[in-house]
C-alpha cells in the first residue's frame, strides 16, 4: 500500500475518493490549498476575494477538515495565496489581450499536479489524488490519462496539462464512477457532504463579474471602443472588449432581425467584430505549450478533440507542426477561440492538448 496525499477540496468527490483509498489499505492525508478566505485580499492593488459557491472557500476548508476529522485522517492546509495570484494574474493579461482564459485549467497544472507533488515528495508521499471525474489506466507504455466514466462529469479536458512523468504518480479514485454512485457512497461512508451542491462558478469570481474583477486587478484597462460588422463598418460601441467572447450572442446592444454573435477581437484596435454563425467556423486550431501523453508525433494522428470543456469531441487529426499542437477537424466546429485548450483522445485516452493560438 502507498502513502497519498489528497487534495481536499471539501466537495462529496474529493470526500468519496479519500473514503475509497482508504479502504483500499493506503495511508491517506487531507491537503487542502488555502488560496484565500472570503474577504481576503490576494495582494496590495485589488481585493480579491474567494466566492461562498467556489471550490476553495472557507466554507470549503472547514468541509476538508471536518470529513478528515471523520475518517481519521491527518490533515493539512498549505498557503497557495502567493501562487494562486499567478492564476488570477493571467486570467487578467488573456482578457487583455483578446483571448479567453481557462484558469481552472491553469489551477491543475501549476497548483494541484504541480506545487501539491512537490509538496507530496518532501513528506515522502508517492502519489497526489483528487476527487475529478477521470481515470489513470496502466497501458503498455505505462500510466495513462482516461475519460471518466460519467461522461456528463468527465473532467480529463481540464487535466491535460499534466506531465507524462507526472501521470504515473496521480490516483483519481472515483474516476469509474456515475456522480449518482459517488453521492450513495458518501452517505454509505456517513460523510457529511453527501448532499452538498458541485462548485459552477470560477472561485475567484464570486459574482461572476469578470470585468469588474479585470477594473479592479489591471485600473483603466476597459476602455471604450468600436462595435463591427464584418465589413469593418462601425455599428456601435463597447465599453471594453474584455466583456466579450467569442461566440457570445447576448448582450451585444446591435439590433438585427438576424441572430449575431461576437466573431472576432482585435485588443490592439480595441475593436469587437459581431456577424453570423458561420463566421464561428472551426476548422483548424494551432495551440502553443503543446503537452504529449504519447510519443510526439510530427505526422498526423487521428483523434477526436474538444475546443472547449463542455462539448462533445469531435473527429479530426492531430500533428507536432513546428512548435505547436495542429488539429483539423473533418467537421468545422463552433467557436474556436483563442486562449482555450485543444484537448485530443483516441478512444477515451487523452494523448496531447495545448493552447490555442490561431483558429481558421
Amino acid at each position: 500500500m502507498a502513502k497519498v496525499l489528497m487534495a481536499m477540496s471539501g466537495g462529496v468527490d474529493s470526500s468519496v475518493a479519500a473514503a475509497l483509498l482508504q479502504e483500499e489499505g493506503h495511508e491517506v492525508i487531507g491537503c487542502f490549498m488555502r488560496l484565500g478566505n472570503v474577504g481576503d485580499e490576494l495582494d496590495e492593488q485589488a481585493d480579491i476575494s474567494i466566492g461562498h459557491k467556489g471550490c476553495c472557500s472557507i466554507n470549503d476548508a472547514h468541509d476538508a477538515r471536518h470529513v478528515s476529522a471523520k475518517l481519521g485522517m491527518k490533515f493539512y492546509a498549505l498557503d497557495f495565496k502567493q501562487d494562486f495570484g499567478r492564476i488570477i494574474d493571467y486570467f487578467v493579461d488573456e482578457y487583455n489581450s483578446g483571448r479567453t482564459p481557462n484558469p481552472c485549467v491553469r489551477c491543475n497544472d501549476w497548483l494541484k499536479f504541480g506545487r501539491l507533488h512537490e509538496y507530496a515528495h518532501s513528506i515522502g508521499a508517492e502519489y497526489v489524488a483528487s476527487g475529478h471525474h477521470a481515470q489513470i489506466k496502466q497501458g503498455e507504455g505505462g500510466a495513462e490519462l482516461h475519460m471518466g466514466a460519467d461522461a456528463a462529469k468527465d473532467q480529463s479536458y481540464v487535466l491535460f496539462g499534466a506531465k507524462r512523468e507526472r501521470v504515473g504518480e496521480m490516483m483519481l479514485p472515483i474516476g469509474h464512477l456515475q456522480k449518482s454512485e459517488v453521492r450513495e457512497l458518501a452517505k454509505s461512508f456517513d460523510l457529511p457532504v453527501f448532499n452538498k451542491p458541485d462548485s459552477q462558478e470560477i472561485c475567484f469570481v464570486p459574482d461572476d463579474n469578470y470585468a469588474n474583477l479585470i477594473d479592479k486587478r489591471a485600473p483603466g484597462s476597459l476602455v471604450e471602443g468600436d462595435v463591427l460588422d464584418v465589413e469593418g463598418n462601425v455599428i456601435g460601441k463597447h465599453q471594453g472588449q474584455q466583456k466579450f467572447t467569442i461566440g457570445q450572442r447576448r448582450g451585444l446592444g446591435i439590433a438585427s432581425p438576424k441572430p449575431l454573435y461576437v466573431v472576432k477581437k482585435d485588443p490592439v484596435l480595441n475593436t469587437v467584430t459581431i456577424g453570423g454563425e458561420a463566421m464561428l467556423d472551426t476548422h483548424r486550431v494551432f495551440a502553443s505549450e503543446q503537452n504529449w501523453l504519447i510519443d510526439e508525433s510530427s505526422e498526423w494522428i487521428p483523434c477526436v478533440a474538444k475546443i472547449r470543456y463542455n462539448t462533445d469531441p469531435a473527429s479530426g487529426k492531430v500533428r507536432a507542426n513546428n512548435g505547436k499542437l495542429e488539429v483539423e477537424f473533418d467537421e468545422p466546429q463552433r467557436g474556436g477561440a483563442a486562449g482555450q485548450a485543444v484537448v485530443c483522445y483516441q478512444g477515451t485516452k487523452v494523448i496531447c492538448g495545448g493552447w490555442i493560438s490561431e483558429v481558421s
